[in-house]
């Protein structure tokens, strides 16, 4: 385990599984001592992130490269979670973020261990693994992930038609434990079409009763992610963070 200095903050750094994670800590915790998970891409247009961790939540990341939110990958965030929450004292629920890709690994661990998550946000999320990498829509998909995505899964081409692995086949299980998601995502993604991912996500959701909060940026694509002023998300973020800690 090693602790360095990161834009003023201590960053733990350590193995498990042979796999890096890490846990930056704030200076001083907001009340329930919650923290925020990046699933994928820690650093990468993390205004949000760095909000939240200057009003006491803190940082976390575990790095499951090339895996694509299958069901390995699931099981790696829960040890990683029960690890976290321990040595730190952290919430027993987490904040996931799912970002591109993360939102695989995002959403799989909340319908598979919903009791331990609090709120999803969700930016350009891939939320079907066919459209990407798979590139089976009106995307171009990505060979060579898309091949390690199919090993990842076990699955053949074929299998992936009908296997039902990816988040929008789960949503009545987020959806039925109450997890209140925010959706970030640009209407022009052509690399993580919106039409075939988030836009299926939101009246599902909804029509499920449950909460979900979209901004959808008109003429945007899948870069750049978040919002500079994240203002809006810090503010959905606290609101439903806050009102679960004021209810414990």
């Amino acid at each position: 385990m090693r602790i360095t200095e990161w834009n003023g903050y201590d960053r733990i750094e350590f193995e498990l599984d042979g796999k890096e994670g890490l846990v930056v800590l704030p200076h001083t915790f907001a009340q329930g001592r919650p923290w925020v998970w990046r699933a994928e891409f820690f650093g990468d247009f993390d205004y949000a992130d760095m909000a939240l961790l200057e009003q006491g939540y803190a940082r976390a990341y575990y790095r499951q490269n090339d895996m694509y939110g299958c069901p390995e990958a699931v099981e790696g965030m829960r040890r990683f979670q029960t690890f976290v929450t321990r040595l730190f004292g952290l919430s027993e629920k987490t904040i996931l973020f799912g970002f591109s890709r993360g939102g695989l690994y995002a959403f799989n661990y909340a319908a598979t261990y919903p009791d331990q998550v609090e709120l999803l946000y969700l930016d350009a999320p891939v939320l079907d693994i066919r459209s990407w990498p798979g590139g089976k829509g009106v995307g171009p998909g990505a060979e060579r992930e898309w091949r390690e995505c199919l090993a990842a899964y076990g699955l053949s081409e074929e299998e992936s038609v009908y296997a039902e692995v990816s988040p929008l086949n789960k949503i009545e299980a987020v959806a039925a434990a109450g997890i209140p998601i925010l959706l970030v995502a640009g209407d022009a993604d052509e690399l993580v079409p919106y039409a075939e991912n988030g836009a299926l996500l939101v009246p599902r959701y909804r029509g499920l009763g449950g909460t979900i909060v979209d901004i959808v940026k008109e003429g945007v694509g899948h870069h750049p992610h978040s919002l500079e002023d994240p203002a809006p998300i810090v503010a959905f973020l606290r609101e439903h963070a806050e009102r679960h800690h004021s209810s414990e």
